[in-house]
């Protein structure tokens, strides 16, 4: 048999044949070839041991195949564009054999799971994790039926012992927490509070009809000894993932007339980032310009958004008030968080007003910003709101108070709050009328259980409320909150959208000219749909809903989903340097499944980046460009092109504090005279909640 080489001279386009390949690196394939690729069945073998046996679409493992390491390890099942995806069966040297659905290289939906010391898994995975519904059997008879998160027992769910004790309740990272029952054999129980913390556990024992049993009996036994054996096994860890391992085919940066050509990912081949990529717009020097006319290179500098609030800015005594507030507030002593409050942490009543004069004094330092009282409102829940929202105290602080100035952002809507920005982008600060604090403070119960039971929820994060109150004359009050900053990213946010699925007055007044990176746009301008992939797909039409009907009940309306993204590839114009994006016209690969170029840059080089996806956040997605048939207001969704760009998602529901009072009522009757009622903002909140869903859900479609 001959052995060729791969720049041996090739057939015809479109011709399949057999060959045998020794490449320069020393790897080997031997199967189908087409074109210059495999395409077709094929074994390809790496010098490092490593083996792939099966279908092959113009370059990449795609369909049916097996996968072995050097250590005995393999995997046999579906794969995409190089990625374990799909139905598979991962059997590792050690003898952990997992069965089920894969996604980009990590177990994701329904699967089991028998690990080599003898322990087993069954149900819902999550990004590598145990998530959602499952049943652990430990080898001793142990088992654990009920909710998971992140790979410990979490939410409802029950523990049952091989000795025929159990446990059923609430669970919390791995551990009983809140309301819970413990039942013996012989018929008595425990029903009480559960928590490691003796403090905070109480209960009832009820014995058995049949004896007095043991009164003296602790419940901090259930978490010294009874659950001592009841560890969930690691598993082994995957040495190498497939994707990682595709070779860099000659063939697939240049077709056959040498020019440029899109890759089957939708990818343009001829590429390199220069050294501003740490800065996250990098530069992308491109081979050749596109049809809208733009330059061989494209630098975006991540140009800080906002005015610095530096000395002599008339707002940076408020800044340094503020700073002062929060450092008192956060950095002073606390006792244990528990998650479960009481109904008086919520009490309007509840805040706590501090003296700050220059001088100092017995609790405040002195500072160099003339005197002011400082208002936490509801600190304790708040401080637990952080702490359920993964916040360490000392960054928080840090961020907020630290040497870095806050920046200003003037106001994008008609609401005339002011907005800052801390230097690092992560929290936002907003200025808030009394009407708003009200409605957050009458909204904070049923939004503190809805922040807690769903941790995927889309609503804005808050993380304090506090006012600053200038003495002398003026007596100024100046209200504010502390919520999270959706676009804190390295990624250049490209396009931002606020959509509220209202048609009158929903448009960007600006001129073509002075709209910029950070201009946000509005329903008339959303030019694209958004494309997930199905179980992405899933769980935010679930979101969406569960979000939706926590805001229909507290009666609020007005709210907008928040929608920025990131073009995998851009252009831009010589004149006015606004990234535009390169599409995916040609249908050299249709019918082939497709990753999203995250894919490509980021989970090839690490696939560990893909723990850092959630819903909302960093999420991988394809946009379709759209088109209005005409600029009447009534089509708010365009027709879709085809032309499909791939993009980095980042959204949230945001401005949730506007309550259905007179004052929208009124407006609500005033323009319904003037406009079609069902095109106007101002609606009652079912009418709101229903409109703004069925807009969502046209929008966002699953990408099949």
């Amino acid at each position: 048999m001959s052995v060729a080489h791969v720049d041996d001279e090739e057939p015809g386009p479109g011709e399949v044949r057999h060959v045998e390949k020794a490449l320069p690196n020393g790897d080997f394939y031997t199967g189908e070839w087409c074109d210059s690729l495999p395409h077709g069945n094929g074994k390809y073998l790496w010098t490092d041991g490593c083996m792939y046996v099966g279908e092959w679409f113009k370059g990449k493992t795609m369909g049916k195949g097996k996968f072995s390491w050097p250590s005995g390890a393999t995997y046999e099942g579906d794969f995409k564009s190089g990625f374990m995806d799909g139905k598979g069966t991962y059997t590792g040297f050690s003898g952990d054999t997992y069965k089920g659905n894969w996604v980009m290289n990590f177990k994701h939906g329904q699967g089991t799971k028998s690990y080599a010391n003898g322990d087993y898994y069954e149900g819902e995975w999550r990004r590598g994790f145990q998530d959602g519904h499952g049943r652990y059997q430990w080898k001793n008879g142990n088992h654990y039926i009920g909710q998971w998160r992140n790979g410990l027992m979490n939410g409802n769910g029950t523990m049952i012992w091989s000795n025929g004790n159990e446990y059923d309740g609430l669970w919390e990272d791995g551990f009983p927490k809140g309301n819970g029952n413990f039942k013996w054999a012989d018929g008595s129980s425990y029903v009480g509070v559960w928590s490691k913390d003796d403090k905070e556990q109480s209960g009832t024992y009820y014995p058995s009809d049949s004896q007095n049993g043991n009164l003296d009996w602790d419940p901090q036994q259930v978490f010294l000894e009874d659950l001592k054996d009841c560890k969930i096994c690691p598993g082994e860890k995957v040495s190498i993932f497939p994707s990682q391992k595709m070779p860099n085919w000659p063939g697939m940066a240049k077709g056959n007339d040498g020019r440029q050509r899109r890759m089957s990912d939708g990818k343009l081949s001829s590429y390199s980032w220069g050294s501003d990529e740490d800065e996250g717009g990098g530069s992308l020097h491109l081979e050749d310009s596109d049809t809208r006319g733009s330059c061989t290179e494209f630098k975006m500098p991540m140009k800080k958004q906002g005015q610095t609030i530096s000395k002599g800015h008339k707002n940076y005594e408020l800044m340094l008030n503020l700073q002062l507030g929060i450092r008192h507030s956060v950095g002073r002593p606390a006792p244990a968080i528990s998650l479960d409050l009481k109904s008086s942490a919520f009490d309007p009543k509840e805040k706590v007003w501090t003296k700050f004069p220059p001088e100092g004094s017995k609790h405040t330092p002195p500072h160099q910003s003339c005197e002011f009282r400082w208002k936490d409102y509801c600190p304790v829940v708040f401080r637990t709101l952080r702490k359920l929202f993964n916040v360490d105290a000392a960054d928080y602080m840090i961020s907020i108070c630290g040497n870095d100035a806050l920046r200003e952002l003037s106001s994008p809507g008609k609401s005339g709050s002011f907005f800052y920005l801390t230097n690092d982008d992560r929290y936002m600060i907003k200025t808030m009328k009394k009407a708003e604090v009200k409605v957050l403070i009458r909204m904070l119960p049923a939004y503190y259980n809805h922040v807690r039971s769903f941790e995927n929820t889309l609503v804005t994060k808050f993380y304090g409320l506090h006012c600053v109150k200038l003495t002398g004359a003026a007596q100024k009050k100046v209200r504010f909150v502390i919520m999270g900053n959706l676009f804190c990213t390295d990624y250049a946010i490209h396009r931002r959208f606020d959509l509220k699925g209202s048609s009158h007055g929903r448009t960007t007044a600006k001129p073509e000219s002075e709209i910029d990176l950070t201009t946000t746009l509005k329903d008339l301008d959303l030019n694209y749909i958004f494309r997930l992939q199905k179980l992405w797909f899933q769980e935010f039409c679930r979101q969406v809903d569960r979000d939706c009907d926590f805001l229909e009940q507290e009666r609020i309306m007005d709210y907008s989903l928040l929608i920025g993204f990131h073009f995998q590839e851009v252009s831009t114009s010589c004149t006015s340097g606004v990234p535009t994006p390169t599409g995916n016209e040609d249908h050299e690969n249709e019918g082939a499944p497709q990753l999203s170029q995250l894919g490509k840059d980021q989970l090839l080089i690490d696939p560990s980046r893909w723990s850092s996806i959630r819903l909302g956040i960093n999420m991988p997605a394809r946009a379709e460009k759209t088109v209005r048939k005409s600029d009447c207001e009534a089509q708010l969704v365009g027709e879709p092109t085809g032309v499909l760009y791939d993009v980095i998602l980042f959204f949230g529901i945001i401005d949730i504090l506007q309550d259905y009072d007179i004052s929208k009522k009124l407006e609500h009757a005033y323009k319904s005279m003037q406009y079609d009622p069902t095109s106007i903002s101002a609606v009652d909140p079912k009418q709101y909640s229903k409109r703004f869903r069925d807009f969502i859900f046209r929008i966002f479609v699953e990408d099949t």
